[in-house]
């Protein structure tokens, strides 16, 4: 047997172990994925603190990421574990209103608007009853998906705050050896690296950051004009903030109505104008400007990659999709540079 043939089958056989161990590896890893993925985008987007936080405050690093992680809980943990328990509390309300008497409220209310409706488009007809039964179907299968997932979600909480810790700490030690690892050169290892990170940042800041902006605005407006369960109402807000083309419309809008059709045309009025100034312009100015800080990719193709993302991943899709599309225009871009400069040569 030839030397060549020989490696020939070293390499098939090396690889084909490497392929397998891998494929073992990643069967082992995915239960903890999701995990995983949230702790690299929290220590990805807290980094610049945590750096901070070593050159100012301690040296030591494995003080330095506790700090961080502190700080993590502090600023990012406790706040959504509240707003959670809040949004939790007002979903019950909501729930309980819907099979007690006030059920009856609800369903004059939908007649109403049915009855607007019908002025319209004549013939239009709303089930009351079926849209009833299927709401509160619906709260009642998430709130028992909700309760009995508890003891999976707090160990995945908990993984990914183990994880959050050694990615702080050793999170220069990980991306140095990927470096090593690739066959590239480090520059363009460096600069893939970098343009991740920069995406993460981008749109992980300016999604989450502006749909809360909004969320916190839209449940302001409510409260201020009178409405019930303005928490929850903003939090739905701020999701459909997180949908290109929706919006804080999903709230405004029928809020809006229902002012109307209960004659508070004055209310109605000013909420409109809260909707669109208050809420609109944060939508309009901030978010392109915090979206497109430092990230040079095409608003459109950000559209596109943020619904792949959430329909790939499910909501931290939102996150994922942008950095997949970036990890794929800087290598389009190295490969580019690459040709270039062969051809200059």
């Amino acid at each position: 047997m030839s030397i060549s043939a020989q490696k020939l089958i070293e390499h098939v056989f090396f690889f084909s172990i490497l392929g397998v161990s891998a494929f073992l590896v990643w069967l082992l890893f995915a239960p903890f994925l999701g995990a995983l993925s949230l702790a690299a985008i929290v220590v990805t987007v807290c980094y610049p603190v945590h750096r901070q936080i070593k050159q100012r405050i301690v040296k030591n690093k494995t003080v330095a990421a506790l700090l961080s992680l502190l700080f993590v809980i502090i600023v990012v943990v406790v706040p959504l574990a509240i707003l959670s328990s809040l949004i939790l509390r007002e979903a019950v309300s909501v729930y309980s209103v819907i099979n007690s008497s006030e059920q009856v409220t609800v369903i004059h209310s939908l007649s109403v608007v049915e009855g607007v409706v019908q002025k319209v488009i004549p013939g239009f007809t709303l089930d009351i009853a079926s849209v009833i039964q299927q709401a509160a179907s619906f709260v009642v299968t998430h709130f028992v998906g909700l309760f009995t997932a508890t003891a999976s979600t707090v160990f995945l909480f908990f993984i990914a705050l183990i994880a959050s810790f050694y990615f702080f700490r050793d999170g220069r030690y990980f991306t140095k050896y990927v470096i090593q690892l690739s066959p590239l050169r480090d520059s363009y290892d460096e600069r893939i690296l970098d343009r991740l990170a920069t995406a993460v940042r981008t749109v992980a800041i300016g999604t989450v950051f502006v749909a809360m902006v909004q969320g916190i605005l839209t449940a302001l407006g409510l409260s201020i004009f009178g409405f019930d369960r303005a928490i929850l109402w903003g939090c739905i807000a701020a999701v459909g903030a997180l949908v290109p083309g929706v919006g804080t419309s999903i709230v405004f809008i029928p809020s809006v109505l229902f002012l109307l059709m209960t004659g508070s045309q004055l209310s109605a009025l000013l909420l409109g104008i809260w909707g669109v100034v208050a809420v609109g312009l944060i939508d309009n100015l901030l978010g392109p400007y915090v979206m497109s800080r430092g990230n040079d990719v095409h608003p459109f193709l950000i559209l596109l990659s943020v619904l792949g993302g959430i329909a790939m991943f499910g909501p931290i899709g939102f996150i994922l999709g942008p950095v997949i599309l970036s990890f794929f225009l800087v290598l389009l871009e190295i490969y580019h540079s690459h040709i270039k400069q062969g051809q200059n040569n």
